[in-house]
């Protein structure tokens, strides 16, 4: 199961039991109401621990990224005809800057990275 599988997982089991929080305390059936609060900060905790991972996994590919000795942004013209392009560059990285790896590295327009000059 990749991680965006296992946080969404997390999050479904949050939100059910937070609404079976709120029908406990509705209720007010203290001993269920404790072990939900439990379970609720076990999720919690679970998917801190998941946003870390997918951080450092984006952080890692953003700087195998960068290390490629060759970047610069792209025409209109080369990402209406990416094929091309990816054909005539080998070992080319094109970078969207709303993906979530564009986002962590920063970019503000479509960035192409290669081993050598394009």
């Amino acid at each position: 199961m990749n991680l965006k599988q296992e946080l969404q997982q997390l999050n479904d089991k949050l939100d059910k039991f937070r609404r079976k929080l709120v029908a406990a305390e509705q209720r007010g059936d203290d001993v269920i109401i404790a072990q939900f609060k439990r379970e609720i900060a076990a999720v919690t905790k679970q998917i801190g621990s998941v946003k870390g991972q997918q951080t450092r996994l984006l952080n890692k590919q953003g700087s195998d990224i960068k290390g490629l000795s060759f970047h610069r942004a792209l025409t209109k013209d080369e990402q209406a005809d990416m094929g091309k392009l990816k054909k005539s560059v080998k070992g080319l990285v094109v970078i969207h800057p709303m993906t979530a790896i564009g986002r962590e590295m920063g970019l503000k327009e479509v960035t192409g990275y290669a081993p050598a000059k394009f």
